[in-house]
């Protein structure tokens, strides 16, 4: 889309070589857009991806109208991205913006109007005006020397990246909410257990300080099942003599075979003769036979994760694919030798077979569910993948990688709020549970200022443990045949609201509020407008995502 300059007086401090970057801050006593209570749930899960660049001009101008009320300063660009529009006719522009070219990371928005094109809020992570100078103290020589001083393993990444002297961006990062001039230093290479690596080092360009890093593959640590969810129905391609896992009413997705190997240092360094795999083939419909001794049983497992994920957001969320815009990804199965992992690096979604000795290979609904979710993430709202916003997005694979389980309704992989259950070997424990997420001895059940500081699969337990509580309220239960029992942080008791109202409330959340540095105050605010707009600002329902919220200690 096409990206619209903003207006305004040149201030003395732009003048100087300094200047204003707006922050978009919801005014006092705003009314969140579409909050009418006669909208019903499923009216609103029918929000479509419209094409009016009239509706993103509306909202660029009263943002810039009124600058003091929404903080708007010179010398920015807003780039719309995408435009929502609910059943009442009330309109989400979610836009990206620049500062004097440079890309403001953490400063996106979503601008809310009514259908009349009112503007009624904005969703965003930056709080007041902003003053900074554009001009770099150190050079980007300088910049790369300070990343690669981070620590054993990333000195091996950056080091190959540095061969290939990869040139950084220079940024404004924003992510914390203080605006900081910096550089950009993205290395790509492998991590530890094998998984691909794309870091994103920021660096300070007054100090020459590492900031922080983001990781941008985002795995699930180890997390999947067996290979067997029984027989289920799969859709394949005729080609020639043979059959293609592949499936062209769901965006053409397909599956390939690894045979065991890994991206090579080629592709990871600078993304030239990547393998995608062989596409799965078989002499007739059937692929795999339930067993290890068959490759193409834990592609068949794949293939059909895939399709749930794919179903279940299209019929319950609208939303038609990973992207939005019915597209495919694809899958590969395979991938290196006892690797315990599974990722999503953007495109595709890539499946270890396990060590055989704790993990069997990681092909299940809840792993293919957890990581395309980070696919749905990224291309809306887009969490930074550190911090407190690393959990969130962490939190909202688990959250419908677990609906992706119930909604299947598979006998042989019964719902249930565990992670990464059905594939460890000879009945240990799961990988985490949403009931009680500190039973991994890692995560966190209770938020605390110490939450973001953590790992995302860790601090993830805070809204983990909320959207449980928001479902099946506190106590005990048995669900899928497993005993769940949940407490709360301040010994309060809540009743749930039901599964279904609560993945409704969590993706409008991601879709429409969240912006990538939602933290977990902003998660609770932005689930108190999904759950108004939804059912209503005085409904039972909202009442209960405050209670769910300030019962894991967010306030």
């Amino acid at each position: 889309m096409r990206i619209v300059r903003v207006a305004g007086a040149a201030t003395a401090a732009a003048v100087a070589g300094t200047a204003f970057i707006a922050s978009f801050g919801s005014p006092a006593g705003a009314t969140p857009a579409g909050s009418a209570s006669t909208i019903t749930p499923e009216s609103l899960s029918a929000q479509k991806v419209i094409d009016d660049e009239s509706i993103a001009d509306k909202a660029i101008s009263a943002l810039t109208s009124k600058p003091s009320t929404w903080k708007v300063g010179a010398g920015q660009e807003l780039e719309p991205v995408v435009t929502l529009k609910d059943a009442n006719g009330a309109t989400h522009v979610r836009m990206n913006r620049t500062y004097e070219g440079l890309e403001v990371v953490g400063g996106d928005l979503v601008a809310h109007q009514t259908k009349s094109g009112t503007l009624t809020s904005v969703s965003q992570g930056l709080t007041k005006m902003l003053d900074l100078s554009v001009k770099p103290a150190i050079t980007e020589t300088a910049a790369t020397k300070a990343a690669l001083t981070l620590d054993a393993v990333t000195k091996t990444i950056t080091k190959l990246q540095a061969d290939k002297k990869y040139t950084p961006e220079l940024v404004v990062d924003a992510v914390d909410g203080t605006p900081t001039l910096a550089w950009r230093v993205t290395t790509k290479g492998k991590q530890a257990d094998g998984t691909p690596s794309r870091l994103a080092t920021y660096v300070d360009a007054e100090t020459g300080k590492v900031l922080r890093r983001v990781e941008g593959i985002h795995t699930i640590d180890g997390e999947g099942n067996t290979l067997y969810s029984g027989t289920v129905p799969l859709q394949v391609k005729q080609n020639g003599s043979t059959y293609e896992l592949r499936d062209e009413t769901r965006g053409g997705t397909y599956t390939t075979d690894m045979n065991n190997a890994e991206d090579s240092i080629v592709c990871q360094i600078i993304g030239l003769g990547c393998v995608a795999g062989d596409v799965v083939t078989s002499p007739t419909t059937t692929f795999g036979n339930g067993s290890n001794d068959d490759r193409a049983t834990a592609a068949a497992d794949a293939q059909y994760g895939t399709n749930v994920t794919w179903d279940y957001f299209k019929n319950v969320h609208a939303r038609d694919g990973i992207f939005g815009d019915g597209s495919g990804s694809f899958n590969r199965v395979h991938y290196g030798q006892n690797y315990v992992n599974a990722f999503w690096d953007g495109e595709k979604m890539t499946y270890g077979d396990g060590d055989g000795v704790g993990y069997g290979p990681l092909v299940s609904l809840d792993v293919a569910g957890h990581e395309m979710t980070h696919g749905v993430t990224e291309n809306t709202s887009g969490l930074e993948y550190s911090g407190e916003s690393g959990g969130l997005n962490e939190s909202t694979s688990d959250i419908f990688g677990t609906a992706v389980e119930f909604y299947a309704d598979n006998a042989e992989d019964q719902g249930d709020y565990l992670i990464g259950e059905s594939f460890i070997l000879d009945g240990g424990d799961p990988l985490r549970r949403m009931d009680n997420p500190s039973f991994d001895g890692n995560s966190v059940n209770c938020w605390s200022s110490s939450t973001g500081g953590l790992d995302v699969h860790y601090s993830s337990g805070v809204g983990n443990h909320f959207f449980y509580l928001l479902s099946e309220g506190s106590g005990t239960k048995t669900i899928g045949g497993v005993e769940h029992s949940s407490t709360t942080c301040d010994g309060s008791t809540i009743a749930g609201i039901g599964r279904d109202k609560a993945e409704k409330i969590w993706f409008r959340a991601n879709s429409t509020y969240f912006t990538s540095t939602t933290d977990y105050a902003g998660a609770r605010d932005a689930t108190v407008k999904a759950a108004s707009d939804l059912y209503g600002a005085s409904s039972p329902e909202v009442a209960a995502v405050e209670a769910a919220w300030t019962a894991v200690s967010v306030s």
